[in-house]
């Protein structure tokens, strides 16, 4: 059985969560400082390979109204630097308050300010790639 990662990408982070073997459920990996495309792709492909990762799901940000904006075109162009010389299938997932979801999770768990913003991102993370392994368990249409 193949992992499949989860990217919440950023303009300054990305949040980074693994599946398990069989594919049920999302773990969260990290959330990973970028500095340069001439960094920050080495080190997500070295995890790729180390997790032997097939598929990547991608938050893709969209308005609330369905529509997408500059950001969303910031991580298609990310993503396709990313896989350009490789084998990875990416599938991009509606990330719409994701973010907002993780934090209120964060904050009903008691975590600091401070934690919270080392850790948001992986949330995010994990909340973007369970809905993917969810949709593929139980045959939802995905958007």
């Amino acid at each position: 059985m193949m992992r499949v990662m989860g990217l919440d990408i950023g303009d300054k982070r990305i949040g980074l969560a693994v599946s398990d073997e069989l594919g049920f459920t999302a773990q969260g990996l990290e959330t990973y400082n970028r500095t340069s495309l001439d960094k920050d792709i080495p080190k997500l492909l070295e995890l790729f390979r180390s997790w032997s990762v097939q598929r990547i799901v991608v938050g893709l940000p969209r308005n609330m109204n369905g529509t997408y904006g500059p950001q969303t075109e910031k991580v298609k162009e990310f993503v396709h630097q990313l896989i350009q010389d490789s084998e990875l299938v990416v599938t991009y997932w509606d990330e719409r308050l994701t973010t907002a979801a993780a934090k209120r999770v964060l904050i009903e768990g008691n975590v600091s300010r401070n934690k919270r913003k080392k850790s948001i991102d992986r949330l995010a993370a994990v909340l973007i790639l369970q809905g993917y392994l969810d949709n593929q368990q139980y045959g939802h249409t995905s958007f």
